[in-house]
């Protein structure tokens, strides 16, 4: 993401640790390049604000995780609502003399389409009424940043966000929350090995629907301060529903149980004491992978491309794997730490992408784990 940006003629300066200062002037060329659009879905996002700054936007087709057909066509619908042309060749154009506020609805809740339709209404003429937008919590960070900045922004955290276009924004110093993504990924990481475990600054709220999954599989976790602690003394066993029948996990849109844990919370299923179905309804693709945990030894039977049931405990064993997606790939990660035996797992730049130096982390933890070019 900051290769696009400092395409535009951005500078990216890092004062510290985790702490980055920018600052962009005029943009010549709006147009993103088309190697870096491959590597990372999120480059969609610079499509709204380079139509609200230059009135252009030029995207190529952008690229990332492998979990299936993923629409765009939500972005098109809230762009032009906003008074923009968009052009679809073998890249993306947009276009727009003048951005004016409009009373949207969104076909499905898009976080992306969502946070692109804010940074393009944030700038436009009038108010904007974005309905069925997504509201998970980085969708509602994105919100207080640019109100922050001087936007105005109402209903921040709910499906209903109305936006009193403003004619500049003003530059901000601002703190981005805790990824609830990344914490419940270590839980399960935590679970899955029967390990202790302290994790510093999550926000506890974010974590509910995690914290219900979890329970299914009998695993819990206290909060205490700023710290969530994880104990290696679970029950590690499914709780069943009334009248004993077999609990489901599925996902949804928030607040629901978050699609990006579906793939932590089935490896995590392979070694607790039980059967649980899981149901994955968004993405036809992301429980492809499943195959791998099936050869390592896991006990799971892939009903539809949907649905997996799953039952544990079942001893695993190392393996060759190939990352498909960031969370699929974390997934293979904490297998492969369940496993006896050694694994291999290539493609790590998608799990790379989201979770910040984990071999180096990991190792701190115990992990026997190495990075190889």
């Amino acid at each position: 993401m900051l290769d696009v940006y400092r395409s535009f003629g951005g500078s990216a300066e890092q004062k510290e640790k985790n702490v980055y200062c920018l600052n962009l002037g005029n943009i010549k060329d709006p147009r993103v390049p088309a190697e870096a659009a491959k590597k990372i879905r999120a480059s969609i996002l610079f499509a709204g604000p380079l139509l609200a700054r230059t009135g252009k936007a030029i995207l190529p087709p952008p690229g990332g995780d492998v979990i299936g057909r993923r629409r765009l066509d939500t972005h098109f619908l809230a762009l032009t609502e906003l008074g923009a042309e968009v052009s679809l060749n073998d890249e993306f154009t947009f276009s727009a003399k003048k951005l004016t506020g409009a009373d949207i609805f969104l076909d499905e809740a898009s976080v992306t389409a969502t946070e692109n339709a804010v940074m393009a209404a944030v700038l436009a003429e009038g108010t904007t009424i974005l309905t069925n937008a997504a509201s998970e919590p980085h969708v509602q960070d994105l919100c207080r940043m640019l109100v922050s900045m001087g936007a105005k922004i109402q209903g921040i955290g709910s499906n209903i966000l109305t936006i009193s276009g403003v004619k500049k924004l003003r530059s901000c110093d601002y703190t981005i929350g805790a990824d609830y993504m990344e914490v419940g990924s270590l839980i399960g990481l935590a679970a899955a090995t029967r390990a202790d475990l302290e994790i510093t600054g999550p926000t506890p709220a974010e974590l509910r629907p995690a914290k219900m999954a979890f329970g299914k599989l009998g695993i819990t976790w206290e909060h205490e301060s700023n710290v969530l602690c994880v104990s290696k003394k679970q029950a590690m066993k499914v709780n069943q529903d009334l009248g004993g029948m077999i609990p489901k996990i599925d996902d949804a849109p928030w607040p629901g149980f978050p699609p990006d844990l579906t793939s932590i919370i089935i490896v995590v299923a392979t070694q607790v004491t039980g059967t649980v179905l899981v149901h994955e309804k968004m993405f036809e693709s992301r429980m492809f992978f499943v195959d791998k945990l099936i050869g390592m030894g896991a006990r799971i039977v892939l009903c539809d491309p949907h649905r997996a049931v799953i039952s544990g405990p079942a001893r695993l064993a190392g393996s060759e794997l190939t990352s498909p997606d960031v969370r699929a790939g974390m997934a293979m990660v904490i297998a492969a730490l369940s496993a006896e035996g050694k694994s291999v797992i290539r493609n790590v730049y998608q799990i790379e992408r989201g979770y910040e130096n984990l071999v180096n982390r990991l190792s701190s933890l115990g992990a026997k784990i190495e990075r190889l070019d």
